[in-house]
C-alpha cells in the first residue's frame, strides 16, 4: 500500500509538472515573440595546413598537353585555362595526379613565394603516383609558347624533393613578379 501511495504521488507530481510546462491557458495566453532562428555552426573545420615533401617541376604552354595551349583538365576550379598571378585570390595553376591532390586544393610553394591551385593533369606525375606513390607537382610558369621558357622551368626546378604547403594560410608572403615574362625568368622578371 505504501508503494502504491508513493507511486500515485509521483504520478501526481509529473502531471502537475507537465501542466506547469504547458504555460497559461489559451484564454490568457499572450502572443509569443518571434524567435530568430539560430545560425548553425559550420560542421567542418578549415583544413589544416600540411607541409609535404614532393618532386617539383614546372611547365608552360610550350610543354603543355596539347602543346602551345593553356588548356587544363579541371577548368572552373579557379580558372578556365592555366594561369593566375600567384596570390591566394588568384593562384597559379598546378598539375598533378588528382588522387594525390584533389582539384581545387590550394598549395603554397615557399621558394617562389606563390600560391598554386590544383586544376590540371600531369602525365609524369600520374605515372609517379601510380607506380610508387611518389608525390610530384608540376607548377605553371607562363602562357608563353616560347621554347626559351623551358630553360626557365629547368632553372626553377629544384634538385630532389622540396616542400610545398597544402591548404596554406591565406596570408603568406607573395612575390608579385611573374615566373617568366618577356624572355626573363624569376626572380629577374
Amino acid at each position: 500500500m505504501k508503494a502504491r501511495n508513493a507511486f500515485a504521488a509521483l504520478v501526481a507530481l509529473v502531471v502537475i509538472g507537465l501542466a506547469a510546462c504547458a504555460g497559461p491557458t489559451p484564454a490568457t495566453a499572450e502572443a509569443a515573440p518571434a524567435l530568430t532562428p539560430a545560425v548553425a555552426a559550420p560542421t567542418t573545420a578549415a583544413p589544416q595546413a600540411i607541409r609535404q615533401q614532393v618532386e617539383v617541376t614546372f611547365y608552360a604552354a610550350a610543354d603543355n598537353d596539347p602543346p602551345g595551349s593553356a588548356e587544363i583538365a579541371y577548368p572552373n576550379s579557379r580558372h578556365t585555362a592555366a594561369g593566375g598571378t600567384g596570390t591566394y585570390a588568384d593562384p597559379l595553376t598546378l598539375a598533378t595526379d588528382p588522387r594525390e591532390i584533389r582539384p581545387g586544393v590550394v598549395v603554397y610553394y615557399p621558394p617562389v613565394k606563390k600560391y598554386f591551385v590544383m586544376e590540371d593533369d600531369c602525365a609524369e606525375c600520374i605515372d609517379d603516383w601510380s607506380t610508387n606513390r611518389t608525390p610530384h607537382v608540376d607548377l605553371w610558369t607562363s602562357n608563353s609558347a616560347d621554347p626559351v621558357v623551358q630553360n626557365c622551368e629547368a632553372a626553377l626546378t629544384p634538385d630532389g624533393r622540396d616542400t610545398i604547403i597544402v591548404n596554406p594560410p591565406t596570408d603568406l608572403p607573395v612575390d608579385p613578379k611573374p615566373l617568366y615574362a618577356g624572355g626573363r625568368c624569376w626572380p629577374n622578371t
